[in-house]
């Protein structure tokens, strides 16, 4: 008799840890094929620190075939989902196309982002979910600085140099700190004309920065922000965006020739096309992550709508350790339906955040204990190390690099603005967006993370 097949859809953080665990759990029962656009899985949370310079792209990657033994890793985006064939039809990176016939399914397809109707953002803007969007902001921002010294006129230079950051979640908020300090060091060593300097703007209509997170968090991260110079603007965000710059909502006019689109994420659209219940765009699940009518189908991580058992009444938030959890759990319960074990419902027990804004900064709330400042930012720093699942030593030794030597501040050219327009959206290739905003925020996870293990966006 042949095995059961186990297809998983995303290798984001619950579709990773799904096959990490089943490749250990699931072998010698079933065949675990994963499906994904990329050949790797992409560690979401260091990617401001790609677009800074401070870390090397291949650092937040980590390699399907290299590290999930017994599993098949078959490059594709999936297209659509029969489920009473029990079928995946997918395409390849060259426009081939194919199916995959399952006995269980693992839908964990992540999030895509979200596109408000703003007029000019689409054509304007750049989001910041994979790592084209980072080396393209990171060769953007270089080239602005760069044709900004050699521009004659001050006001010219000023616009360039001005960047503008919509959205003060978690993504935005790293993103405008990191960034900000890589323009300061830049400028040092390139006078701009005038007595000109970089200019960042971080915009939201929320309240406060980091509205997800504690007061307490997000006090420590404005103060950050505004020590180094950002202008954190809350209660605004953009009304039309054109080549010259934004308009912003409270009538101002910002002449810039950056625009970084952080603003949230929806569900990716392979789930509406399903044809079961949903909950904002996320797939309703129960309590052991499988799909009502069809026990055969587990869904975790953003597509997933998992009842939150802390809160009765209420779903968990999309957020990437709850992805990297529910990942766990999914790949235990798969195995319990073929026999082993016993399935489990998911259940969690946040232990805190931790925010990076660079340095030796950061901010953060290990067991409910507020840091800032070099405590939080070792924290933060122990945290990533410990989530990444593999190449910790190459991240460790580029963070030592950039401790006692300058940055490279060079365009490498690898990704052009029209590769990465916001109007597509998967974290690495292209997608279409729109809904609801959900940060992904670092949750410290309950208890250690092993070397196996992992958390974050994602983004996801």
């Amino acid at each position: 008799m042949s095995r059961p097949r186990i297809v998983i859809v995303g290798a984001g953080f619950a579709g990773y840890r799904t096959a990490r665990r089943l490749s250990r759990q699931a072998r010698g029962r079933a065949d675990v094929t994963l499906l994904n656009p990329t050949d790797h899985f992409l560690y979401l949370p260091l990617l401001p620190q790609v677009a800074a310079g401070i870390l090397e792209p291949r650092r937040v990657t980590v390699s399907l075939s290299g590290t999930l033994r017994d599993v098949r890793p078959v490059l594709g985006e999936a297209d659509r989902v029969d489920l009473e064939a029990g079928t995946v039809h997918y395409t390849d990176p060259e426009g081939s196309t194919g199916t995959l016939t399952y006995d269980r399914l693992v839908l964990s397809v992540g999030s895509v982002n979200k596109l408000l109707p703003i007029p000019g953002v689409a054509e304007h803007a750049h989001g910041f979910r994979g790592l084209p969007e980072a080396l393209y902001l990171r060769d953007h921002v270089t080239r602005q600085i760069e044709l900004a010294t050699a521009a004659d006129d001050p006001k010219a230079a000023a616009a360039r140099c001005t960047f503008v950051v919509v959205g003060a979640g978690y993504t935005g908020t790293e993103v405008a700190a990191q960034m900000q300090m890589y323009t300061d060091r830049m400028t040092r060593r390139r006078p701009l004309p005038g007595g000109v300097r970089p200019r960042w703007l971080l915009l939201d209509v929320a309240p406060r920065v980091l509205p997800e997170l504690d007061e307490r968090l997000s006090r420590t991260a404005d103060r950050v922000l505004r020590q180094r110079g950002v202008e954190v603007r809350m209660g605004t965000s953009v009304r039309e965006a054109t080549h010259d710059g934004v308009l912003l909502t409270d009538g101002g006019f910002v002449e810039s020739r950056t625009l970084v689109w952080c603003v949230g994420v929806r569900p990716d659209p392979l789930v509406e096309g399903i044809g079961r219940p949903l909950e904002r765009g996320r797939l309703i699940v129960d309590p052991y992550l499988q799909v009502p009518g069809h026990p055969e189908v587990f869904a975790c991580g953003d597509a997933a709508a998992v009842p939150d058992l802390e809160r009765p009444g209420e779903f968990t938030p999309m957020t990437a350790q709850h992805a990297w959890r529910q990942g766990r759990v999914a790949a235990g319960n798969v195995v319990a339906s073929l026999g082993a074990g016993e399935r489990r419902p998911y259940r969690h027990r946040d232990l805190g955040f931790a925010v990076d804004l660079g340095g030796t900064q950061a901010a953060a709330d290990p067991f409910g204990l507020p840091l800032s400042g070099l405590p939080a930012g070792l924290v933060t720093r122990g945290y990533h190390l410990a989530a990444l699942p593999a190449g910790r030593a190459r991240v460790v030794a580029d963070w030592l690099l950039d401790a006692v030597l300058p940055r490279q501040a060079v365009q490498l050219g690898l990704v052009r603005s029209w590769s990465v327009p916001l109007d597509t959206a998967s974290p690495e290739l292209a997608r279409v967006p729109g809904a609801p905003e959900q940060p992904h925020a670092h949750h410290l996870s309950p208890g250690p993370v092993t070397r196996a293990d992992i958390p974050a966006e994602g983004d996801s």
